[in-house]
């Protein structure tokens, strides 16, 4: 290691660890760590693609220092967001530990409990846990913690990207914060991550109080090439995808076999359909079979015996999975990602492309998508191929190094009803101005005063989930038992809450409701557009009548929201007629389709447009902007739906031509009317309940979170400026 700068700075253990595995050199990113972690004065952000090393650029540094410091208590605490990827660390740095003679435990649910205890008597080393577990230490045995973290010396913090803005991501931030304020001490946090948008606002994540400077740190060494390749299916108008379905799987079939790769088949179903049909595929053709699922309902046994057969890279296997194998679990040499529709996100795709070109070869990943024959009855958002578009869109912002920032100006309440009633569990009982100190002022519900939550505390008073004491402590209430004695209290996610559907008293199906719906709006389900009658957010069920409303499109945009930058490359490759390199014949086809349809209806510079007799708004804007539009165009007497985008506009008695007439005066009369607020807006939404503890809480409350989350009133506001000024 003599042209190691930063080599010798390391604890004489640690430098022979390094010698004994035969290394020629420190990666980048590691050489670069070791000074910023040793020197105890900063937060550390590593930023660097899979399998760079960042996992021993973080903890060699640190392991460095529990030698020379010798704490009293556990020295490194890490936090992952998967017991997969806890496991795989553990299992990466045991070698390391028995070297060191740092015992380094593993601690989330899957945990053999005789482990936990053998900490518990004695605490020291290295701790791998989820947010989950530590919150459940925390509450659960706060005296151990007081002891055991009381000489912490860092956090580190894997997987950092998919945190900020989310529930999980502000109760990651309260429990690290809480932790310094029970010990009394700042702990130097060490962030690592293969995917990062705004390094700024992941910065600003890691350490809400900025007591401590962060130090950024990327990787200097160029990955391997690039390769992806959009492929395209044209499916009948009539069916309902089986045709082009069955021919992508014949192609995964013939493209994948005798390799090992990962296909992201975006749901839980489809994994499943995917996978028996490949299977069924080896079977017909009498070859072993190399194509298993992997997702989050499977058992930890399944799981688990599919990682290690790609780990061992002995034989060629396919995982078809959801997001449970988009982090950084080691899952060995992966040859391609086949990513079947279209991706939820710029960020998401980079996270997958990561996971394959693990042999200094090119990274492979090949999309997957369909679109619909047209005919005279097909919806615009068809004949202007916007999966096709969408998909490029997010390639080219891929290959420009964009990703989505987080939502990080979000109040999420229903995690600090967690977190109120959890730090009231762990100090037994707590004044409401300390409660207010440690969560708000200092600490991650910064947008929350005094006043506001003193409300909130009140609304749990309320609900009898808090009640105070003659001497003003506040206390876990009657109800507030019942929420923590629950196992699930730890986590402070849910699963998606679906609405039953229903249409003449005849049940329908379900459908996770993921924008703003309100009655008379329209929405698509099983190939139909129906329109909301009802909304009962107490039976979570809704009511609708079938829409005489044309075919709907097969592309909705589903997903995740769709970013304002996004919606402006698609307006950018239509408007130049971009055709990119890495599209396949039929995508190209398509792209020139759709480029045509813009042109033809020249909506480089017309917003508002009529088809078949309904106006369409394309203000080539972000979801965010896209619901508050809608939602400002209904509370001045328009019928307004959004879909992929697009916003459709009628009056009440579905007339057209009145709208085209009169839409800029529309725009005036809302203009003219004082701007709401987001919260304003969200007020006009039934059921607001989006999050775990939502429910708990007055609608009041809840407008402030929901309207943040779904709306945006100055882009929209703006927008509507350069309409009326055009």
């Amino acid at each position: 290691m003599s042209e190691s700068a930063n080599f010798h700075l390391l604890n004489e253990k640690i430098r022979r660890w390094v010698w004994a595995q035969d290394w020629r050199s420190l990666r980048n990113i590691q050489e670069k760590a070791i000074r910023p972690i040793l020197n105890s004065d900063c937060d550390v952000l590593i930023s660097a693609a899979t399998a760079a090393g960042k996992t021993e650029a973080a903890f060699l540094p640190s392991c460095s220092l529990l030698l020379e410091q010798k704490p009293k208590g556990i020295g490194i605490l890490y936090i992952s967001p998967l017991k997969a990827l806890i496991n795989d660390q553990h299992r990466r740095l045991t070698r390391l530990g028995e070297i060191l003679d740092i015992p380094i435990t593993p601690w989330h649910g899957d945990v053999l409990p005789s482990i936990k205890q053998k900490q518990k008597k004695k605490p020291e080393g290295i701790i791998l846990i989820t947010p989950e577990s530590l919150e459940s230490l925390l509450f659960n045995d706060p005296s151990w913690c007081s002891l055991a973290f009381k000489d912490l010396s860092r956090i580190i913090i894997d997987e950092i990207h998919i945190f900020p803005g989310t529930e999980r991501g502000a109760q990651l931030q309260s429990l690290i914060h809480r932790i310094e304020c029970f010990i009394q001490k700042t702990v130097p946090r060490i962030a690592l991550s293969a995917t990062l948008g705004e390094i700024q606002q992941i910065k600003d994540y890691i350490r809400i109080d900025k007591k401590l400077q962060c130090t950024v740190i990327e990787s200097s060494e160029s990955r391997s090439d690039i390769k992806i390749q959009l492929r395209a299916y044209l499916n009948p108008i009539e069916e309902t995808l089986p045709s082009a379905l069955r021919k992508i799987l014949g192609d995964l079939y013939s493209i994948l076999r005798g390799k090992s790769h990962l296909i992201f088949a975006n749901s839980r179903e489809r994994t499943e359909s995917v996978t028996a049909t490949l299977r069924h595929y080896c079977e017909q053709n009498g070859v072993p079979n190399e194509f298993f699922s992997h997702h989050g309902n499977l058992s930890k046994e399944f799981r688990e015996s599919l990682e290690e057969r790609l780990q061992q890279d002995k034989l060629p296997t396919t995982a078809v999975c959801t997001m449970t194998l988009e982090l950084g679990i080691d899952i060995g040499s992966i040859d391609t990602i086949a990513q079947l529709t279209a991706p939820y996100s710029v960020s998401s795709l980079r996270q997958r492309l990561g996971r394959s070109g693990r042999r200094e070869e090119a990274a492979v990943l090949r999309l997957f998508i369909i679109e619909n024959e047209i005919d005279s009855r097909s919806h615009l958002i068809d004949k202007l191929r916007m999966e096709t578009v969408q998909c490029s869109a997010m390639i080219n912002l891929l290959l420009q190094k964009w990703n989505e920032p987080s939502l990080h100006h979000q109040y999420h309440f229903s995690t600090l009803v967690q977190q109120t009633l959890s730090l009231i569990g762990q100090y037994g009982g707590i004044r409401a101005d300390r409660l207010w100190d440690i969560l708000c002022s200092s600490g991650p519900f910064w947008r929350i005063d005094q006043k506001l939550y003193s409300s909130f505390l009140k609304a749990l008073g309320k609900e009898r989930i808090i009640s105070q004491t003659g001497d003003g402590l506040l206390i876990i209430g009657d109800k507030g038992e019942n929420i923590i004695g629950h196992y699930s209290f730890y986590t402070a996610f849910k699963t998606s809450e679906e609405y039953r559907l229903e249409c003449d008293g005849k049940e329908l199906g379900t459908l996770p409701i993921d924008k703003p719906l309100v009655p008379k709006q329209f929405i698509i389900f099983a190939g139909s557009f129906w329109e909301v009658l009802t909304i009962d957010s107490s039976k979570k069920l809704i009511s609708l009548k079938k829409a005489s409303h044309g075919i709907p499109p097969a592309f909705g945009g589903e997903g995740c929201a769709i970013h304002d930058r996004v919606r402006r490359e698609m307006f950018l490759i239509y408007q130049e007629k971009i055709i990119p390199p890495y599209i396949d014949k039929n995508a190209k086809e398509m792209l020139k389709e759709g480029i045509d349809v813009f042109h033809s209806f020249d909506l480089s510079n017309n917003k508002l447009i009529q088809y078949k007799g309904t106006t369409y708004l394309l203000p080539w804007l972000g979801d965010r902007t896209i619901n508050t539009l809608t939602i400002l165009f209904r509370i001045h007497g328009l019928n307004a739906d959004s879909f992929g985008g697009m916003i459709d506009l009628s009056t009440e008695k579905g007339e057209t031509e009145n709208i085209m007439n009169s839409f800029d005066l529309v725009v005036e009369d809302i203009l003219k009317t004082p701007k709401p607020t987001n919260a304003e807006l969200a007020n006009e939404i039934e059921d607001t309940v989006v999050e775990k503890h939502d429910y708990l809480l007055p609608k009041s409350i809840l407008n402030l979170g929901y309207g943040e989350r779904f709306f945006d009133i100055d882009a929209a506001w703006s927008f509507l400026k350069e309409i009326a000024e055009r």
